[in-house]
């Protein structure tokens, strides 16, 4: 670990920027508000943890930050790709890794906020994730269905006790999954799983956005039909202009799969936005599940007050 340096805040105080804070929780709990204002007070650089603001021309259904919202805070991961390229965690990670360390020469302070907490482990633990061959996997898929599972499970429990140990012989997929890696890498499969259950404390500060559930529900349905208002459906449509049923991951996005089925004719612009409401409920849940895991994270329950008293709390419990 890097000697502590420090950064100058408005306020005259002080806070260390060797180690990233992160704000994270679940979408629609107000993060991004209270994000660039903690980054004005900081002089910090916001990193954006989320697999979908990555993209260019998804703003109004990624909830990204506006221009005007990032207007004197450098924000880094934002319209980096294109929605018909492939990106994936390991690219993801690659590049929050180039703009920590650009961040870190810049002696400015590191803010991490978003709800992907897969991206978010990516950035700041030791977590591998190894490549693909999709040869070896057709391959081993054809095995399966010739031998049957119980004969890959059997040669993975050979290979990789471990692996074949956490993993139930009729899970045909992460069986092929793992024999495929070993073959890859040759490197078991399960020595890839060690640094998931490891949370070094300092790598991170993080704390968490936390709010009743039944206000959380309220602001997810308030932010779905904000988003109709603000040009979801334009947005969208330019997308469907485009092909958007042959972008590989972008066209997975909650709020653009309803859309587009709107425009289809397939659903009722309501049904679109009943859907979209229930999936990011659901995100939402699996976020907060995925979230609490994780030790090093301290909750704090967002209330009334908004952005500035959520604010408050974290420089009081985190920068003091």
């Amino acid at each position: 670990m890097s000697a502590v340096r420090t950064a100058t805040r408005p306020a005259g105080s002080r806070v260390r920027v060797d180690v990233p804070l992160a704000l994270v929780g679940p979408t629609a709990s107000g993060k991004t508000e209270a994000s660039i204002l903690l980054a004005r007070r900081l002089g910090a650089e916001v990193l954006l943890i989320d697999s979908m603001t990555v993209y260019r021309g998804m703003d109004v259904g990624t909830a990204k930050p506006a221009p005007e919202e990032r207007a004197g805070v450098p924000h880094h991961l934002v319209d980096v790709a294109d929605p018909a390229e492939r990106f994936s965690v390991v690219r993801f990670q690659a590049l929050a890794r180039e703009a920590l360390a650009g961040i870190r020469e810049r002696d400015r302070p590191a803010l991490l906020v978003g709800g992907a907490g897969l991206y978010f482990r990516a950035v700041v633990d030791d977590l591998e994730f190894p490549g693909t061959d999709p040869a070896q996997r057709r391959a081993l898929q054809a095995e399966a269905v010739a031998l049957g599972a119980s004969a890959l499970h059997r040669r993975l429990a050979w290979l990789d006790p471990a692996a074949a140990a956490a993993i139930e012989p009729s899970n045909v997929r992460r069986v092929v999954r793992a024999l495929e890696v070993a073959a890859l890498t040759g490197r078991p499969f399960s020595s890839f799983a060690r640094a998931w259950g490891r949370y070094p404390g300092d790598h991170v500060r993080a704390a968490g956005v936390t709010m009743p559930p039944d206000i959380l529900r309220a602001r997810i349905e308030a932010r779905v039909r904000r988003q109709l208002e603000e040009g979801l459906v334009e947005e969208v449509r330019s997308l469907v202009d485009r092909g958007i049923g042959s972008f590989v991951t972008a066209s997975q996005a909650i709020g653009y799969v309803e859309v587009a089925e709107y425009l289809e004719g397939r659903l009722s612009l309501d049904e679109a936005m009943d859907r979209t409401v229930r999936r990011t409920r659901a995100l939402a849940r699996r976020q907060m599940a995925w979230f609490r895991r994780d030790p090093r994270i301290r909750w704090i329950e967002a209330g009334p007050e908004g952005a500035a008293a959520l604010v408050e709390q974290i420089e009081e419990h985190y920068l003091a």
